[in-house]
């Protein structure tokens, strides 16, 4: 019995069929059934009969859902694109133990896993975490910022980085502050693993991958665009967020329109044809040219920065915990406000040499503390407007003002990286 071939799994009155896959443990038998999907079997419990052999060729490094192994060669007229493992669902599998999905394939692992990318580029795969997205902290980011200068130092034409989705919108947004990149840097990761049909990683994947072969220097986050596999949106990795826990299509531009979007079927046939990644691309608005800067890096946090939503009957008390923190950015109501109780709190810690930073529960628009009493009360307390800023992107933000600035306060008033734009206008 070897993966690829077709076999009957009976576990008592259950009768599975389908072709052996490779396992992820020695306990379980991974088989696809006619339907498409991969079920877990225990071996012990299983009486297994090879109905005909070696029907499939499956790889011992192909993916849970059974494609095959894509053959990694170079060719010296392809860009060079560097693959950055973080974990996440697009690099997943079904760990059949549990039934969950779970992070355990390398960069390598996903280029077997689409062949569709093969081709397009020359690969570098390299892995800076193995972990879902949830347990991201600020010093994976500084690891992926400086893996990320080392790809393109040592001359990669492009990075895509496989995040998982929950949090992606926070590590774009800090590699945007971080990094200072003459090339294309491209999030992506996928809301559905592999082997369920209506996974999004290849196009996702493809789409990334053309994305970072493009004529720009952006720091993107490339997904869905819709419900369909039409195309892919492309985000600024500072305007960006996740709105909606499963959706293919989850993530949008806050306030406006993706920066660009990258026609899938375009994608796939210029990859195929060694036509340029642009020819895909349609801009909304201009992007950074890609060469006009070399690398520079300032990876440097201060984690010292909390994020609090500010909600009708919150007790004062429940901000004793902000005492001596270096900053906090306050997700207010409307144009920025919280009750007035609290405003003594805010000014003590703006006295204490906290910097307090005031954004919105609104999806659209900016803060504004000019218009009524409590907002100018906010602002002689102390508090700093950052406009616009979603609040996710504000707060890593912050940690990067406080440990690379002389004045982080006046820095939240500014755009530093797409993040703050000068005017909120309607654009739909």
């Amino acid at each position: 019995m070897q993966p690829g071939d077709r076999v009957r799994v009976d576990r008592g009155d259950v009768t599975n069929e389908g072709v052996l896959l490779p396992s992820t443990t020695r306990d379980h038998l991974v088989v696809k059934i006619d339907g498409g999907y991969n079920v877990g079997i225990d071996r012990e419990a299983a009486d297994v009969e090879v109905l005909e052999s070696g029907v499939r060729d499956v790889d011992e490094g192909a993916d849970a859902g059974g494609g095959e192994a894509s053959e990694i060669t170079f060719d010296d007229d392809l860009p060079t694109i560097s693959l950055i493992s973080t974990g996440g669902t697009i690099a997943s599998t079904v760990d059949y133990r549990t039934g969950a999905v779970t992070a355990q394939f390398d960069a390598e692992d996903v280029l077997r896993a689409v062949p569709d990318l093969a081709g397009r580029a020359n690969y570098r795969g390299r892995v800076v975490a193995n972990i879902l997205s949830e347990n991201m902290d600020p010093p994976i980011w500084q690891e992926l910022a400086t893996a990320v200068s080392e790809e393109i130092e040592a001359g990669a034409d492009g990075v895509v980085v496989m995040h998982g989705t929950d949090t992606m919108q926070y590590s774009a947004s800090a590699l945007s502050f971080m990094l200072d990149a003459p090339v294309p840097v491209v999030f992506t990761g996928s809301q559905r693993s592999a082997d369920r049909p209506s996974s999004d990683n290849v196009m996702n994947a493809v789409c990334a991958v053309e994305a970072a072969k493009a004529d720009h220097a952006e720091t993107l986050v490339c997904m869905h665009a819709d419900a369909s596999d039409d195309a892919c949106a492309l985000h600024r990795g500072t305007r960006v967020r996740k709105n909606h826990t499963s959706r293919r299509d989850a993530f949008e531009t806050v306030g406006a329109a993706p920066l660009g979007r990258i026609d899938y079927a375009a994608a796939a046939e210029a990859g195929a044809d060694g036509d340029a990644a642009d020819a895909a691309i349609e801009w909304a608005r201009e992007p950074q040219p890609r060469g006009e800067t070399d690398i520079a890096t300032a990876t440097d946090l201060d984690a010292d920065v909390e994020l609090v939503t500010f909600t009708p009957g919150m007790d004062p008390a429940a901000w004793d915990y902000l005492d001596g923190k270096d900053g906090v950015v306050v997700v207010g109501t409307g144009l920025g406000h919280v009750h007035t109780d609290l405003i003594p709190r805010i000014e003590e810690l703006v006295d204490d040499g906290t910097v307090v930073a005031m954004t919105s529960q609104c999806l659209a628009g900016r803060v504004c503390d000019r218009v009524y009493d409590t907002g100018r009360d906010l602002l002689d307390a102390g508090v700093v407007e950052a406009g616009d800023t979603l609040p996710g992107t504000a707060k890593v933000k912050l940690m990067w003002a406080l440990a690379n600035l002389s004045d982080p306060a006046d820095a939240m008033t500014r755009d530093l990286a797409g993040e703050l734009t000068e005017e909120s206008q309607p654009w739909r």
